[in-house]
């Protein structure tokens, strides 16, 4: 069974909330790829739209938007996601996952793209509560 935790970044207020997908809902978002905009019916958020901005597998290695699939690879980096050089021109091999969500991938970063009706704190207190 596929599992994710997805960390929800609301933009307005700042605050990130994290959410556990699992069953169905998490098998809809196998083959999504960061950049694109999905409903947030898949993590608790009717009405909600949200934007998958990255993540990372189950054994830590980020996600990155050029690579495509979602399988793991070396790559050069001097720079971005994954690597941060302490001097100008450095470059070093890194390992990466592929832009696309698999059933191999642990967190999903999404921020909201276009609110619901209710706020999330009525949302996520609702399923708290019961």
């Amino acid at each position: 069974m596929v599992e994710f935790k997805a960390v929800i970044n609301d933009i307005t207020t700042g605050k990130s909330y994290q959410v556990n997908v699992e069953g169905h809902h998490a098998n809809s978002l196998i083959g999504k790829q960061i950049g694109e905009v999905v409903d947030g019916i898949f993590v608790g958020l009717p009405g909600y739209k949200l934007k998958i901005t990255g993540g990372s597998d189950k054994d830590g290695f980020p996600m990155r938007k050029d690579l495509p699939g979602a399988r793991r690879r070396k790559v050069l980096l001097a720079g971005g996601v994954g690597f941060h050089p302490q001097m100008g021109g450095q470059r070093r091999r890194k390992t990466m996952r592929g832009n696309a969500i698999s059933p191999d991938t642990s967190q999903l970063n999404m921020k909201i793209t276009q609110p619901g009706s209710k706020t999330i704190e009525e949302l996520f207190s609702n399923e708290a509560s019961e």
